[in-house]
């Protein structure tokens, strides 16, 4: 078996300390830029290969990064998990994805496995279950930087980012008005989820602009799949009259309540109109395409990477607690727009 090449080889082939060696490999400031080139030519002409498990026994920490998901099979998250790695990769750092299945007690497991696996910083979309936070303040308290994204609170002390669900739930909502529309239906998750609550907000904002009263018409909270919106919507035609057009605070739930519509032989946008939120891949698939929201996730992801690593380059100095704020885009398509009589 070929020896593995170590410190001390390249140092012998250079005739520099080893300490000189280890030091130009983590790109220390007082070593020469000459010094570092000549080092890392050495390492690769050597195929040396650090062993990440001696370097962060040493350090107490490894070069990874743990990321909790609420559901890794959702399009939206395996986007914000390819921005993440586009910029961790890079910077020297593997990525360790948990998922919490939307279970506060999994979210708490994932938590205590990433810090047993003492990683570097961590990633966290909260849980819909996840309405308090020890579990994330005892990752802080050991000096664990985190970040939240996508899925936050602002009863903790730490960076984040979110889309501007507000702005983007009241500029859809200022379209359905446009059309014409004014007997609205909001289906959605729990309002005491931080999301949910931000475009139910600018749902209602918008429709308070005209003086109607968003809380006087039909309103759906429940999982957010596309299961509990045809289970619903299927009773609820059952017993309730139509409304003109169907908020849903998401593509899957726009999606079931689409299928128990077509199964009543109603047609979109004719009978009733359906918008989505998140753009999901089969918004601009399905028959009508769906109108939905855009939420760029990919670059969430990218920006809760730099946060981390600005944080995990600061550590053992004073936190920043940055907030990140993605706008939106509408993306109207045939599902919500009305078709004018000649």
């Amino acid at each position: 078996m070929k020896k593995q090449t170590t410190i001390q080889d390249i140092a012998q082939a250079l005739n520099i300390t080893a300490s000189t060696v280890s030091r130009a490999l983590h790109d220390h400031p007082k070593i020469k830029k000459s010094t570092k080139k000549k080092v890392w030519d050495m390492a690769h002409k050597l195929n040396y290969q650090p062993n990440s498990i001696a370097s962060s026994l040493r350090k107490g920490k490894a070069n990874t990064v743990g990321m909790i998901v609420p559901r890794i099979n959702r399009h939206f998250f395996s986007n914000v998990i390819t921005g993440v790695e586009s910029i961790l990769n890079p910077a020297g750092y593997n990525l360790i994805i948990c998922q919490s299945e939307e279970s506060i007690e999994k979210e708490k497991m994932n938590i205590n496995t990433l810090i047993s696996n003492r990683v570097s910083g961590m990633l966290i979309s909260l849980s819909l279950e996840t309405t308090t936070y020890d579990h994330i303040e005892h990752a802080i308290k050991r000096n664990i930087p985190v970040v939240l994204y996508d899925r936050i609170t602002h009863k903790l002390n730490t960076c984040s980012v979110e889309n501007d669900d507000e702005k983007g739930s009241y500029q859809l909502t200022k379209h359905l008005i446009e059309q014409g529309y004014r007997k609205m239906m909001w289906i959605g998750g729990s309002r005491k989820f931080n999301t949910y609550t931000n475009r139910f907000a600018g749902y209602e904002k918008a429709l308070r602009e005209i003086g109607i009263n968003a809380n006087k018409m039909p309103i759906f909270e429940g999982n957010i799949s596309l299961e509990t919106a045809y289970d619903f919507m299927k009773d609820f035609l059952n017993h309730e009259p139509l409304p003109e057009v169907i908020f849903s605070a998401s593509d899957f739930m726009a999606m079931g309540a689409i299928i128990a519509l077509q199964e009543k032989n109603l047609k979109i946008p004719d009978d009733i109109a359906v918008s989505g939120y998140s753009n999901e891949p089969f918004a601009s698939l399905i028959s009508p395409k769906l109108t939905s929201v855009e939420q760029f996730s990919k670059k969430m992801g990218q920006e809760s990477a730099r946060l981390l690593l600005e944080q995990i380059k600061n550590e053992g100095q004073k936190q920043s607690k940055q907030k990140i704020t993605i706008e939106p885009q509408i993306i109207i398509r045939e599902s919500t727009i009305k078709i004018k009589s000649e």
